[in-house]
């Protein structure tokens, strides 16, 4: 009788269940649209997993040049990218000045993407959240707004995969990204859900567990494309020209779409 009374205790404390504590460390992100009109001038800014097997940005202007309404972003967009960076390498009051990078009219969206490593240690995460305020401060004077890229975790095959980084990481992101009004773009979740539904699906290269391939890519960029302009991948023709198979293409897309929804709740 005992016994089960202090299971029953267990299972409803408000400060033991397991429910609640998963939600206290992982909050949901603030920002569930991309506030105001749909921002086609872009800049992004990251190290080579972002401009890994065919670039994110280009990914995802050629994707909305598929659509059946296409909002013509490819002439907006602009990328800068330093071999393993993190955000404490780039000059963001330079990279934000209009006419520096070719474009006269300011960004409406700057899309910083940080190092895998960030977070492993307090050292970093802190670097990291610091970096964040800066440039994000820089970013609104320049009337944008911020966005972070959630980097994938390493694949879970590996031994970053298997250990609590992408814990650290996703809590790190959804506390600064709150923490400053910023959209989060959740990466990492759709590459967690691809894995869970496809354990032996190639998302990431295989000498260092970290760069995406081709599939890998574009399933960032539907996951950017559905985050931030609200558009569902799903069926759209764009494949890389015929470097995606149709199968990988559709599964990839279908993850970003729901993993979206669930993220933000939509």
């Amino acid at each position: 009788m005992k016994s089960r009374i202090i299971a029953l205790l267990l299972a409803t404390s408000p400060l033991l269940s397991p429910v609640v504590s998963l939600a206290q460390e992982t909050p949901a992100p603030a920002v569930k649209t991309m506030p105001g009109s749909t921002p086609k001038r872009v800049l992004f800014i990251g190290n080579s997993l972002v401009y890994y097997s065919g670039g994110l940005q280009t990914h995802v202007h050629r994707m909305d040049s598929a659509d059946k309404n296409p909002l013509n972003l490819k002439d907006g967009y602009k990328s800068v990218h330093i071999t393993g960076a993190n955000l404490s390498h780039y000059p963001i009051e330079f990279l934000t000045t209009p006419g520096n990078l070719g474009p006269k009219e300011p960004y409406e969206l700057v899309v910083l993407a940080g190092n895998s490593q960030d977070a492993a240690t307090d050292d970093g995460r802190a670097r990291y959240r610091q970096k964040v305020i800066e440039f994000d401060g820089v970013i609104k004077s320049r009337g944008a707004r911020t966005a972070l890229l959630w980097l994938p975790d390493f694949a879970p095959t590996s031994p970053q995969g298997a250990s609590d980084l992408g814990k650290k990481t996703g809590e790190m992101m959804l506390a600064v990204g709150n923490e400053v009004g910023a959209m989060i773009i959740p990466l990492a979740p759709a590459f967690r859900e691809a894995y869970r539904r496809r354990p032996d699906i190639k998302l990431q290269v295989g000498y260092d567990n970290n760069h995406p391939t081709l599939a890998g890519q574009y399933l960032s960029a539907s996951v950017f494309y559905a985050s931030v302009y609200g558009r569902s991948p799903v069926g759209n023709s764009y494949d890389y020209f015929g470097a995606l198979d149709p199968d990988t293409k559709l599964f990839v897309q279908t993850v970003a779409e729901e993993t979206v929804k669930k993220f933000y709740g939509r």
